[in-house]
């Protein structure tokens, strides 16, 4: 019986190429599920399979990159995977019987914690259930593949453990610059994956052979582990329409001898590749022996994944003192212009800086409207006003790498306070068209920015400083799926958040019930106060925004008829509500937001109110 480890201990081993390119090139559509075509097409994969051990690969991966719960959810398939992943290893076995079959694994498809909602412990259980299936099934080791979270394949190399003692081969992917998609460089991505229990360490996939020899030799460096290497044929390049792959087979053959010389013991190919790159390669190993690796490894940097403590509450901001003294604090919204000017906007901050608001509160792109950036308006209230601001930050229009890159140069810029939010999708604004990205949620985004604050990227990678942001998340009382955005508003918590800001309050009743559900983790809420300015935007809170607005206060709105009338009696509910809320400062109450889309007397009002005190006006009318 044949060896593996024994084997690839001794020479180098080929692997086959892609399997999704060739299927399409032989008329599956992509929006097909690849691994259901083990049990309805196994001819097909078969051919595959057999072309490749024909080129001379060694290691022949199963069709069953996708075959995990999670990515078989969206055909309906969540009850196959025992029966796609078992018939992959049938088919590859009977087309290739003299080679080592691989259990191919991929990715689970959907985010893990902390940028997702899929827990450590639920990935986990859905890697072991494709893993189980192929061991039964009969693999001879298990492959690991495209993986950009680190976490994430942590998680299925501890299931493939807890199942197997198989080997197993674990392979991340990489971008551009040389790292993994979660940032985590190629060193430690080796350090790592030893550590867990791989027996052979690698890269596939994203990049052609140029990118990922630098990363092999910066792996190499770190473990003495053999390693793979399974590039794709160059990066996809649009030809009349189609995504064609055009290094050709000589190139990468070429690359192949590189890869060995940088250590590889696995070498082979990913998208784009076929039988003939195999061929290629093969020819190449055949040709020559293994020779010595050219590295020596290096010991790691002792602090290249420590967590720094958070900096204390009270030293990262103003407003964070405020929080963390348990002052009542007031807030007041600001929109972001329309257009290039600003003026407007810095004269109405001014106005409330005199008036003592502790910041001025900036949304990002509020109903998925095209503003200016909330940032740039930000940094200008700070130098031009001196007033402190906290910024909202949304998941709607930017990757994960993107939000870290904004958020370090925020805090870059002296920004301090953020909101955390998941944001309106563009279907509601006024460019219905525009590509929403939502890499993560707000939990997810909630995760990232605790971890600047350690002085970890995304990927928990040092990044030489550590960011001191004050964290606030958003929640809805009166949200329709009450126990829903309860779980969710706790995940936040758990996540890193220091403050919670509501939607605006009407019911105080819904309130008082989300105090009570979080009251144990004693953090403080900021509730949101909207003085109604007639009946009509009432209704629109209660049917469109899902802000609960009691039948009694419409009545009172609608009996006030319209115009002034009715903008003084939704200010006199707006500082009843005030009023209220600073009795619950006992029950987490920690001050109020207030907005007022531009009517500055209102907001000059109820800053008052949130003071205890009675505005210029009111003092003047009692006088």
């Amino acid at each position: 019986m044949r060896d593996f480890r024994r084997e690839i201990a001794e020479r180098v081993l080929v692997a086959d190429g892609a399997m999704g390119t060739q299927l399409y090139a032989r008329g599956i559509f992509i929006n097909r599920c690849f691994d259901e075509l083990n049990v309805s097409q196994p001819a097909l994969v078969a051919e595959i399979h057999r072309s490749y051990a024909q080129a001379g690969a060694e290691v022949i991966e199963t069709n069953t990159f996708g075959a995990n719960r999670m990515r078989l959810e969206p055909y309906g398939f969540t009850g196959r995977v025992a029966e796609f992943n078992r018939a992959g290893v049938k088919v590859a076995r009977e087309a290739a019987p003299d080679a080592f079959i691989a259990g191919a694994i991929g990715p689970l498809g959907v985010r893990v914690e902390p940028l997702g909602k899929v827990s450590f412990a639920e990935a986990r259980a859905c890697f072991r259930e494709q893993i189980e299936a192929l061991v039964e099934a009969g693999v001879d080791l298990l492959l690991f593949e495209t993986f950009g979270d680190a976490h994430e394949l942590r998680e299925a190399l501890a299931a493939a453990r807890e199942v197997t003692t198989q080997p197993i081969v674990a392979q991340m992917t990489i971008d551009d610059d040389g790292r993994a998609l979660d940032g985590t460089a190629p060193a430690e991505i080796a350090r790592r994956l030893e550590a867990w229990g791989a027996d052979v360490v690698g890269l596939n996939c994203s990049v052609g052979p140029v990118t990922m020899l630098e990363a092999l030799e910066a792996m190499g460096r770190a473990t003495r582990l053999p390693l793979a290497a399974q590039p794709n044929a160059g990066k996809p390049r649009n030809v009349d329409g189609r995504n064609l792959y055009l290094v050709s087979p000589e190139y990468m053959a070429d690359y192949a001898r590189q890869f060995i010389a940088a250590g590889a013991k696995l070498v082979g190919g990913c998208c784009g590749t076929t039988p003939e790159h195999i061929k290629w390669i093969r020819n190449y190993v055949r040709s020559t022996a293994p020779g010595k690796r050219r590295v020596q490894v290096a010991a790691a940097p002792a602090a290249d994944t420590v967590a720094r403590p958070s900096l204390p509450l009270a030293e990262r901001s103003a407003l964070g003192q405020k929080l963390a003294a348990r002052e009542f604090i007031a807030l007041v919204e600001i929109l972001p212009p329309r257009g290039s000017d600003p003026s407007k906007e810095l004269s109405s901050a001014a106005l409330l800086h005199r008036q003592g608001v502790d910041a001025i509160n900036i949304p990002d792109g509020p109903r998925a409207s095209a503003r200016m950036s909330n940032q740039a308006l930000a940094v200008m209230m700070q130098a031009k006003v001196g007033v402190e601001t906290v910024l909202h930050y949304c998941c709607r229009d930017r990757n994960v790498i993107s939000m870290q890159s904004d958020l370090l140069g925020a805090a870059a810029l002296g920004l301090r306070n953020v909101i955390l939010i998941t944001g309106d999708p563009p279907k509601l604004g006024n460019y219905p068209d525009a590509t929403a990205v939502f890499d993560v949620d707000a939990i997810g985004l909630t995760n990232l920015v605790h971890n600047l604050n350690q002085g970890l990227d995304l990927g928990g990678n040092a990044v030489g400083s550590q960011t001191g942001f004050v964290i606030g998340v958003g929640a809805n009382p009166g949200a329709p799926n009450a126990a829903e955005e309860l779980a969710r508003l706790e995940w936040k918590i758990e996540a890193g958040a220091d403050f919670i800001v509501t939607q605006p309050v009407f019911d105080l009743a819904l309130l008082d019930r989300m105090l009570e559900a979080i009251a144990r983790y004693r953090v403080p809420v900021i509730a949101g106060v909207w003085p109604l300015a007639s009946l009509r935007q009432a209704e629109f809170m209660e049917n469109e925004l899902r802000v609960a607005v009691p039948a009694a206060l419409r009545e009172r709105m609608r009996a006030a008829s319209a115009g002034d009338a009715a903008k003084r009696e939704g200010l006199a509910i707006a500082k009843e509500m005030i009023a209220a809320l600073r009795e619950r400062r006992e029950h987490g109450v920690a001050g109020v937001q207030i907005s007022v889309l531009g009517r500055n007397e209102a907001a000059v009002e109820l800053i008052a109110a949130a003071r205890g005190a009675a505005a210029p006006a009111e003092r003047a009318q009692q006088a």
